[in-house]
């Protein structure tokens, strides 16, 4: 039985990745704050809905998708009922492992995990780390979870605050992106929704490019910047803005804030 404990919009996400991969309703719990909320996932999904305490003694895997500042509260009230012989697996930015462990008070196996919202149209980036009392069967059981909805990469912990800011937000990123490559394109003159088809086609194709073919974004990039042509004009008025210091700027700071929502 695995348990999805404040299935918010990423916890719906998995959830509903976890159906298409091939697991039955009845393997899966879900919990929310709301009662209401909780009724509407059992109707849409056929999942049985439950408080938190319930869902933690029956599951064998829990999945803690709650905001990082609701974590603290989620692991006191269902403390009493985790045992070490369940898997808990944590979702919430900036919450370290140790902390759940700490809280927990039972030497159970932690994972973390990064995901993003691709995750809904099975095209996830999620990034997993394991904390002290997990070893590589917790690690591989957390993998078959997310493979199916994406891709799946092992880091260390150290390192999971920046694949929070890199990835987990990192749609976000893209989305600005073509929102202001659109609003160019109506200032030339095009009708929107060419230029959003034009734009979503482009990104999507580049990204396609850079993932199948092995070749750095570098030489993909000079493959389209001819010598005095129109993209080495665009690109110099992107590096006079600083758009590249701006993106090093802005990830450093959604690291930053990871770390501030989970400190409290």
């Amino acid at each position: 039985m695995i348990a999805i404990l404040g299935t918010g919009k990423m916890g719906e996400a998995l959830l509903s990745g976890l159906l298409r991969a091939g697991l039955q309703p009845g393997e899966i719990m879900v919990t929310a704050r709301r009662a209401e909320r909780a009724e509407a996932l059992r109707e849409t999904y056929g999942v049985r809905a439950a408080a938190n305490p319930e869902a933690a003694k029956a599951a064998t895997t829990l999945i803690l998708a709650v905001k990082p500042q609701d974590m603290a509260a989620l692991l006191a009230e269902i403390a009493p009922y985790v045992s070490p012989d369940q898997l808990v697996i944590t979702a919430a930015a900036g919450i370290t492992t140790s902390f759940v462990e700490q809280r927990l008070g039972v030497e159970v196996p932690v994972v973390r995990v990064m995901s993003n919202t691709p995750i809904r149209f099975d095209e996830a980036m999620s990034v997993v780390s394991a904390g002290a009392h997990a070893g590589e069967e917790h690690l591989q059981r957390t993998e078959a979870l997310l493979r199916p909805v994406g891709k799946v990469l092992r880091i260390p912990e150290a390192q999971q605050d920046a694949a929070t800011a890199l990835s987990g937000s990192g749609p976000a990123y893209f989305f600005y992106l073509v929102e202001a490559m659109v609003d160019a394109g109506i200032l030339l003159g095009m009708p929107r929704a060419a230029a959003l088809d034009m734009v979503t086609q482009s990104i999507v194709g580049a990204a396609v490019m850079l993932r199948d073919s092995g070749e750095h974004p570098v030489i993909l990039r000079e493959a389209v910047t001819s010598p005095g042509g129109t993209t080495i004009a665009a690109i110099a008025e992107l590096e006079r803005h600083k758009v590249r210091a701006a993106f090093l700027a802005a990830i450093e700071a959604a690291r930053d804030r990871g770390r501030e929502l989970a400190s409290g």
